[in-house]
């Protein structure tokens, strides 16, 4: 009897009509695939059946990756490392598809470090991930919404992204104590050319310091009131953090690097 471990986030899916929605989120006939934290193995099993040509998965936990190479032999390239630690832009030699019921406590830090260390050409063809739905509400906020801050920037900046489902409580063991939200997401082929990702995370760090202020204060602090770019951007500075567009803040992040080059 496999115990879940409350310090590696660990929930297991157990829900059968979930595990096969989550799978024929994509074709996978013939594709490599990779798995996040596949735990006991029971999406592993669904996505073994849809036959596709490489399966690799990232189990930190030895105990279960041990468990996954007695149960799937000659089938699995596993991974017994933190996923955090992996570089899986060297991992492949072809675009992989990604499934993922990421641990809740470390989800947001696996994602951007994903999108962060993306370069032009993209080492996955699509990433079908699990996140808690407080989580998922914030990636996939619009801007004028109250969910709307720098997660949803960032993630917006390389990825498309289409929220499939939510997924109540009783579809995992042990149950935790808040919904979840699968979301699929593919790369854009056309994104804003940013030199430093670390000078997106300041400009939105800087900017949502204070969300309920104007944007006055940390557009002078940046730009030092600079006219050329506000008039450029067309800004309104008595906007609101959240009122600015994803794109607004990819441009304000170029407009930083011009001027600090």
């Amino acid at each position: 009897m496999i115990k879940a471990k409350k310090s590696l986030g660990q929930n297991f899916l157990i829900d059968d009509n979930v595990l096969k929605t989550i799978v024929n989120c994509i074709k996978i006939n013939n594709k490599t695939v990779l798995e996040i934290g596949p735990g006991t193995g029971n999406l592993t099993k669904y996505i073994l059946n849809k036959i596709p040509k490489k399966t690799f998965v990232i189990e930190k936990d030895d105990e279960l990756a041990e468990k996954l190479k007695i149960k799937y032999p000659n089938h699995l390239n596993i991974i017994n490392k933190d996923v955090l630690d992996v570089d899986e832009n060297s991992l492949f030699d072809e675009k992989v598809v990604v499934f993922g019921n990421l641990p809740y406590n470390i989800s947001t830090e696996i994602l951007s470090k994903w999108i962060i260390n993306l370069e032009d050409n993209f080492w996955f063809e699509a990433l079908v991930l699990m996140f808690q739905k407080e989580v998922a509400d914030r990636i996939i906020a619009n801007f004028n919404s109250s969910k709307y801050g720098r997660l949803s920037i960032l993630t917006n900046w390389k990825l498309n992204v289409n929220k499939i489902t939510d997924i109540k409580p009783n579809s995992f063991k042990p149950k935790p104590k808040v919904d979840s939200s699968l979301i699929f997401f593919t790369p854009k082929k056309n994104f804003y050319k940013i030199k430093d990702p670390k000078n997106l995370e300041k400009i939105t760090r800087i900017f949502f310091s204070n969300r309920r202020k104007m944007i006055k204060k940390p557009f002078n602090q940046i730009f030092n009131g600079d006219l050329r770019i506000l008039n450029k951007l067309k800004l309104d500075l008595n906007l609101r953090p959240q009122n600015l567009s994803p794109e607004t803040y990819f441009k304000l992040t170029q407009e930083y690097e011009n001027l600090i080059s």
